[in-house]
C-alpha cells in the first residue's frame, strides 16, 4: 500500500482546501497541526472543567465520510481562532488525533464551558461547509470524467458530433462554457473515424448539458473557497441555497442524460452474449431513472427546511453526486463495453468459442480484422482503462473471469476514492490541455472570424447593398484605415473615449476610425468638393465593451449626398434608400424612427434646459431604447445638473410617437409650444415636406415620428433617423443617419452641407443567420464536380482546364473510392458531377450526373463541355 500523504493545516496564512478536506475525509492523507498554530493556544484554563460529551458536541452526519469531512473544517475554524485563551490545546490534538484513526475514535475529554460552547457554535456551519467541500471537489472531478466518457460515447454510438462546432461570436456573449465543452470533446475526438454518422439527441445536448454543470462547479467552487476559510460562526443558508440547489439541478441534467447514453450503448454492444449479461448487470447495479429523479426531488424539498436542518439539504446533495457518478461510470463502462469488450475477452478465449460466461465469440487469427481508428484522446483513455483491467502483466483479465468481475474494477477504477483516479483525472485533463490547439492564437475580444458559409452570405448582402447605392447614382471612396487624432476629436461628444487611439511612434498623433462620416467630411473638405454623392463599405472601430450584436470591429456601409440641393430632396433619398436596403436584404420586420435635431433643440429650449448643456443632455435621451426614463432622469438630475422640474418637462415631449403626418399636425396645432420656438417652426416644415415625400413614395409606412430619438453624435444639424428590427432577436439599432451641414467646413473655409446614412451590417448579418439563411446559402458557386476514379491527375487537369476555360465554375477530386466523390459534391452542394472511371476512359465518354434529380447520362468526351454549358444555362 502507497505511503499517505501528510496534509498540514493551521499554519500562519494557510488556507484550507476542498481537495484537502476530501483527502482527510476519505482516508487518503493523515492530518497534522502545524505547530504554530499549537503555540498560540494555551496548555490549561482558568476556567473550571466540566463534563461534556465531546461526541455530541461534534458534528454527527449519516456518513463517516461526512463526519470526518465535518470534523476537518471544526478543527480548521478552531485553529483559526488561535490566540483564544478560551481554547486549550488539548482540544485540537484529541480531535486530530480522532480523525487520523481508522475508525474516528474520539476519546473522552473534560472541557470548558467555553469550549463547549464554541465547539456548539460551529458544529451546524462545520458541517454544511465540510459537504460543500466535498461537493466542491467531486464536482470539479465529475466534470472532467464527464466529458471524457461523453467523448467515448460518441465514438461506441458512432454519433454525429456536428453539434461540437461552437464559434465564439466575439461580441462577449457567447456561451463561453458550451464553446469551452465542445472544444475539449473535439480535442479528444481528434482524428477518429467512427464519429459523425448518427443523429443523437442525447449526444447533441452535450455541451449545453455539461456546460452548466461548469458553471455551477465555478459557483460552488468559490463560494466553498470563502466559506471554508471565514472566521463565521453561523450559517449563511442563502450561499448554501444559492450554491446547492443549481448544482443539484446540473447534476439531475447530467444524470439523465448520461442515463440515456449508457442504455444506448447497451443496446450497442455487438455480441449477444456480452449485450444479455450487461444488460442483467446494468439493470440490477445501475442506479435507475426512478432513483434519480427521486434524489432531486428529495433536494427540492428539503430546500424549504429551517436553517438548523439545512445539513440534511446538503447531505442530500451529496447523495444525488453520488447517484450521477454511478450513472457516468456505468456510461463509461457500457461505451468501453461497446469499444474493446469483444477484445478484452478475446484475449482470454483466443481460438475457441465460448457461450457462457459473458466472453464473446472471437474470429480466428486467418480472419482479418477491420482497423478502428480511435479519437487521439479517447484512444488514450481506453488504454488506462484496458491498462488497469489488465494489469501489468497483463492476466488481470484472466483471474477476474466473469464479466461482472471487470465491470466491477472498471467502476472501481473511476471512483474518486480510488488511489487511482487522481492520476487517471490529471492524465484526461493533461489531453485536453497540452493538445496544440490550445497553443494557438484567440481572437481580441469583440472580433469575429467569419467561417466559409458565413462569408456566402456577407457577400451576397455586399452586392445587394452595392447594387442599391449605384442605383441611386453613387461613387465609391476608400479612406484610410486610420486618421489623424485631431480630425476624429470633438465630433463624436461623449462616445469619444471609445476612440481607439494608436501608439505614438514618434510622429503624427493617430487614431482608428470611429465611423466613417468623417473621413468622408474631411475627404470632400481637403479636396475642395462641392457635391458629392458616394457610398463606402469598410470596416470602423470602436473600443466598446463587446455584448450581443456590439463589436468593437465591424463593417459599416454608408451612403451619403453632399452639397446644394433641392430643401429635404437628398434627406427623402438617403430614408428610401434605407428601407430599400432592409427590404431587398429581406430581413424582417423593422421601423425607422425619426427626429430633427432642431426640434429636440427647441423642445429642450421650451423645457428650459440651458444651450450649453443640449448636447450631454441629448446623448442622455439617446439612452432612452436602452434604459428607462426614470434612469435617465437621475442621470440627467444627479450627473448632469437639470432640476426636477425641467427633466419631468422633457418625459412629457420624450413619450410623444407616432405616425408622422398624424403627429406633425398635432405638434403644429394652435397652441403647440414648439410654434413659440423658431427652430423648432423651421424643424416642422422641414418634416412636413420629407413626410409628404415618402408618402408619395410608398415608404411612409416604415417610418415612425419619434421625439425620444436624439441620436448622441455632436455634428448633426437637421433630419435624424435610427432603423431598429421589430423580430425576435435582440440587436438594437440596425441603421442610422441625419443631416450634418456643419462637419466638413470644420475641415477647410467652405461650408457643405451633407446627410447621410450608415447600416449596422453587422447586426442585420446577425439576424440574416438567425433566420438560417447561412443554410440555404452555398459557400461556393462552383457548377461541377469533375470525378477522377483512380490515380490519374493528368486527366483532371485536363478535363477540368477546358472547363475552366468555358467559364465554368469547376472542382475536381482524384479518388478511388466513388464515395469520397459524392460526399464531396454532397457536403459541397455542387449540382453537378462529371465521372470518370477506366470504363469512360477506355470507351471515350463520360457520366454527366444530375445530383438534385438523380439522373446520369453518358456523354461523349469530346462533347462533354458543350453539353454542361446547356444545361446551366436552360
Amino acid at each position: 500500500m502507497a505511503e499517505l500523504s501528510v496534509i498540514t493545516i493551521g499554519g500562519k496564512g494557510s488556507s484550507l482546501s476542498s481537495s484537502s478536506v476530501y483527502a482527510i475525509a476519505n482516508g487518503l492523507a493523515q492530518l497534522r497541526i502545524d505547530s504554530s498554530a499549537l503555540n498560540r493556544l494555551p496548555s490549561s484554563s482558568s476556567s473550571p472543567l466540566n463534563t461534556h460529551n465531546l461526541v455530541s458536541l461534534l458534528p454527527s452526519l449519516p456518513t463517516v465520510e461526512e463526519s470526518r469531512a465535518s470534523l476537518v473544517v471544526l478543527l480548521s475554524k478552531l485553529l483559526s481562532l488561535s490566540g483564544s485563551p478560551n481554547i486549550r490545546t488539548v482540544l485540537p490534538v484529541k480531535i486530530a488525533e480522532a480523525l487520523n484513526s481508522p475508525d474516528l475514535k474520539h476519546e473522552s475529554l473534560d472541557l470548558t464551558d467555553e469550549e463547549a460552547l464554541v465547539l456548539e457554535k460551529l458544529k451546524l456551519s462545520s458541517a454544511l461547509y465540510a459537504i460543500c467541500a466535498l461537493l466542491d471537489h467531486q464536482s470539479a472531478a465529475l466534470s472532467t470524467v464527464s466529458d471524457a466518457v461523453a467523448a467515448i460515447t460518441c465514438e461506441a454510438l458512432k454519433a454525429d458530433v456536428a453539434a461540437f462546432n461552437l464559434i465564439d461570436s466575439g461580441d462577449g456573449h457567447a456561451a463561453k462554457e458550451e464553446i469551452g465543452v465542445a472544444s475539449d470533446l473535439k480535442v479528444l475526438l481528434n482524428g477518429s473515424k467512427l464519429v459523425g454518422k448518427v443523429e443523437i439527441e442525447a449526444i447533441s445536448r452535450i455541451p449545453k448539458i455539461h456546460a452548466s454543470l461548469r458553471e455551477q462547479v465555478k459557483s460552488v467552487h468559490s463560494k466553498t473557497r470563502v466559506e471554508l476559510n471565514s472566521g463565521r460562526k453561523v450559517v449563511c443558508a442563502g450561499v448554501v441555497r444559492t450554491a446547492l440547489l443549481p448544482l443539484a439541478a446540473a447534476l439531475w441534467d447530467l444524470g439523465d442524460r448520461s442515463l440515456s447514453r449508457a442504455k444506448m450503448n447497451v443496446d450497442a454492444v455487438g455480441s449477444v452474449n456480452s449485450r444479455s449479461s450487461l444488460v442483467a448487470l446494468f439493470e440490477q447495479k445501475c442506479p435507475s431513472g426512478e432513483s434519480l429523479r427521486g434524489g432531486f426531488k428529495l433536494v427540492s424539498q428539503l430546500v424549504f427546511e429551517e436553517e438548523e436542518n439545512y445539513d440534511n439539504f446538503a447531505h442530500e446533495v451529496n447523495a444525488l453526486m453520488g447517484i450521477v457518478w454511478k450513472i457516468v461510470t456505468w456510461e463509461a463502462t457500457t461505451a468501453f463495453m461497446v469499444l474493446e469488450g469483444a477484445e478484452l475477452n478475446g484475449k482470454k478465449s483466443e481460438g475457441s468459442e465460448v457461450n457462457g460466461g459473458g466472453n464473446v465469440k472471437v474470429e480466428k487469427k486467418s480472419e482479418k480484422k477491420k482497423k478502428v481508428v480511435l479519437g487521439k484522446g479517447t484512444s488514450v483513455i481506453l488504454q488506462l482503462i484496458k491498462d488497469r483491467l489488465q494489469g501489468k502483466g497483463g492476466n488481470a483479465v484472466d483471474s477476474l473471469g466473469l464479466l461482472g468481475n471487470w465491470v466491477e474494477e472498471l467502476i472501481s477504477f473511476l471512483d474518486p476514492k480510488d488511489p487511482e483516479f487522481d492520476s487517471f483525472l490529471n492524465r484526461v485533463k493533461e489531453l485536453v490541455e497540452s493538445n496544440e490547439t490550445r497553443r494557438l492564437p484567440k481572437l481580441p475580444k469583440g472580433t469575429r472570424d467569419f467561417a466559409k458559409e458565413q462569408m456566402a452570405i456577407r457577400k451576397k448582402a455586399f452586392s445587394i447593398i452595392e447594387e442599391v447605392f449605384e442605383r441611386h447614382g453613387a461613387t465609391a471612396l476608400d479612406t484610410p484605415v486610420f486618421e489623424l487624432r485631431e480630425t476624429l476629436m470633438g465630433k463624436y461628444g461623449e462616445d469619444s473615449k471609445l476612440i481607439y487611439d494608436l501608439a505614438d511612434q514618434g510622429g503624427e498623433l493617430l487614431s482608428l476610425r470611429y465611423d466613417l462620416t468623417v473621413p468622408f467630411a474631411r475627404y470632400v473638405a481637403m479636396n475642395g468638393i462641392t457635391s458629392f454623392k458616394r457610398y463606402q463599405i469598410a470596416k470602423v472601430y470602436r473600443r466598446d465593451n463587446p455584448s450581443k450584436g456590439r463589436y468593437r470591429e465591424f463593417y459599416q456601409c454608408d451612403f451619403d449626398i453632399a452639397g446644394q440641393y433641392e430643401k429635404m430632396g437628398p434627406d427623402f433619398e438617403v430614408v428610401k434608400i434605407l428601407t430599400e436596403l432592409l427590404d431587398e436584404l429581406d430581413i424582417g420586420d423593422y421601423e425607422i424612427k425619426l427626429n430633427h435635431r432642431k426640434l429636440l433643440d427647441g423642445m429642450l429650449e421650451i423645457c428650459g434646459v440651458p444651450p450649453e448643456k443640449f448636447r450631454t443632455i441629448c446623448s442622455s435621451i439617446d439612452k432612452l431604447d436602452k434604459q428607462s426614463f426614470e434612469q435617465i432622469k437621475k442621470e440627467m438630475v444627479e450627473e448632469k445638473g437639470l432640476s426636477v422640474e425641467t427633466a419631468d418637462k422633457i418625459g412629457t415631449f420624450v413619450k410623444e410617437r407616432g405616425h408622422p403626418l398624424e403627429l406633425l399636425f398635432k405638434l403644429k396645432q394652435e397652441g403647440s409650444s414648439f410654434l413659440e420656438n423658431n427652430a423648432s417652426i423651421d424643424a416642422l416644415n422641414d418634416l412636413e415636406i420629407l413626410f409628404k415625400a415618402l408618402e408619395k413614395s410608398k415608404c411612409i409606412g416604415k417610418v415612425a415620428f419619434d421625439l425620444s430619438l436624439a441620436r448622441g453624435l455632436d455634428y448633426y444639424t437637421g433630419v435624424i433617423y435610427e432603423a431598429v428590427f421589430k423580430g425576435g432577436a435582440q440587436v438594437g439599432s440596425i441603421g442610422a443617419g441625419g443631416r450634418y451641414d456643419n462637419l466638413i467646413g470644420m475641415f477647410g473655409t467652405k461650408q457643405v452641407p451633407a446627410v447621410g446614412v450608415s447600416l449596422g451590417i453587422e447586426r442585420v448579418f446577425n439576424i440574416m443567420e438567425q433566420k438560417g439563411q447561412n443554410q440555404t446559402t452555398r459557400a461556393t458557386k462552383t457548377e461541377v464536380l469533375v470525378s477522377v476514379l483512380g490515380d490519374d491527375l493528368t486527366q483532371a487537369a485536363e478535363l477540368a482546364s477546358e472547363l475552366w476555360a468555358a467559364k465554368v465554375k469547376a472542382e475536381y477530386l482524384v479518388n478511388k473510392r466513388v464515395s469520397k466523390h459524392f460526399d464531396r459534391a454532397k457536403e459541397s452542394r455542387i449540382p453537378w458531377m462529371i465521372i470518370v472511371g477506366e470504363r469512360e476512359l477506355n470507351e471515350g465518354v463520360v457520366r454527366l450526373k444530375d445530383i438534385e434529380a438523380a439522373e446520369e447520362s453518358i456523354i461523349p468526351r469530346s462533347r462533354i463541355v458543350q453539353e454542361l454549358q446547356k444545361r446551366l444555362s436552360s
